[in-house]
């Protein structure tokens, strides 16, 4: 199978295959405060990301590109999308557009039809530092994602078997390009021993890419004659792991993604010591099952749940939602208890 077919089979298997029955962030609530002293009208949602200024927490995160006319009319129309709502994007894997050349249009549209709109590159670990300069040149990008997917690819039947150089690439790029780097997880999580490592290289912005949303274990799965189906539960669930993160590293930039279905569920990230939040499947399936407008209708509806939050905490800025009071219960309550509270 081609690279540009594996494209559409991910999105076909991705868009298809049952979610986790248990959502972890069902396992938190932040403590309501009764007092709000604001103007709704009047609040902003900016965020700041280190060196990123993001009008909103929200962005869409990557999903796809390199897969032909159907992977570039997608990138299309979300990045017209983003455009009208002003919110960033990241691209799929542009590996595809590297060793293809003819697949860079299906990335390239993005930047054509959104020129102004904050836009983030990507690439897998195994990519040199020549490969992130041209994957950012393609798109004019203000970042670059480096996404690690060490059981994707275990799982996966062509998926690369040899990580030994891994840390090393990682670190070139990180001291060889000019835009910030965000290295992101891809349905797994990270942990604080991933972060602490991360760090140790100079890594400063994270995507912890928790459990919950896509599971790539089952997208691979779906493509292989012997399953390996064991995994298919494998992982950090991103509330999890945005704590995870956030531990020993209180200057680390952290988005949180994997499973959030909402703007609540975004503020929750942020509460737990995310700085953004990114959606990607979710989106997705609005976008293929009703279309643009339906698109641009949810993610002002999600920037209306973010600043009903704001109302609720009486909190003027997004960055205010870190350390708001909150409650855990179930198995986040019980991961915690037995990593972070010792």
């Amino acid at each position: 199978m081609s690279r540009s077919e594996r494209k559409i089979d991910h999105i076909r298997h991705a868009l298809g295959h049952d979610r986790d029955f248990h959502n972890h962030f069902d396992d938190m609530d932040i403590v309501h405060q009764s007092l709000a002293q604001l103007d709704f009208d009047q609040l902003s949602i900016d965020a700041q990301v280190g060196e990123l200024n993001l009008s909103s927490p929200l962005f869409v995160n990557a999903m796809t590109g390199g897969g032909g006319e159907k992977t570039e009319e997608i990138n299309r129309k979300i990045a017209e999308v983003a455009s009208r709502t002003g919110i960033g994007m990241a691209v799929g894997s542009q590996m595809s557009a590297l060793k293809n050349p003819e697949e860079r249009t299906t990335y390239e549209v993005v930047r054509r039809v959104n020129p102004e709109g904050v836009v983030f590159a990507n690439i897998g670990s195994e990519g040199t530092i020549e490969q992130a300069e041209e994957a950012v040149e393609m798109l004019q990008a203000d970042a670059l994602q480096i996404h690690i997917n060490t059981l994707q690819e275990m799982i996966m039947p062509e998926g690369d078997r040899d990580f030994t150089q891994r840390l090393e690439k990682i670190e070139r790029i990180l001291n060889g390009i000019s835009v910030p780097v965000i290295i992101k997880e891809v349905g797994y999580g990270m942990s604080r021993e991933t972060v602490k490592t991360l760090k140790s290289l100079g890594v400063n912005y994270i995507d912890v890419g928790g459990r919950g949303g896509t599971n790539f274990s089952k997208v691979e799965n779906m493509r292989r004659k012997k399953q390996l189906a064991s995994y298919n539960n494998w992982g950090i669930p991103t509330p999890v792991s945005v704590l995870e993160a956030r531990e020993n590293h209180p200057d680390i930039h952290i988005i949180g993604s994997g499973g959030i279905r909402n703007g609540l569920d975004g503020v929750k990230a942020m509460v737990l010591g995310a700085q953004a939040f990114g959606m990607a499947g979710a989106l997705l399936r609005v976008l293929l099952d009703e279309g643009e407008q339906a698109l641009e209708d949810e993610i002002l509806h999600i920037h209306h749940e973010v600043k009903v939050a704001m109302m609720l905490l009486n909190i003027t800025d997004v960055n205010q939602f870190k350390d708001q009071p909150y409650v855990l219960y179930g198995k986040t309550k019980e991961w915690v208890d037995q990593r972070l509270s010792r």
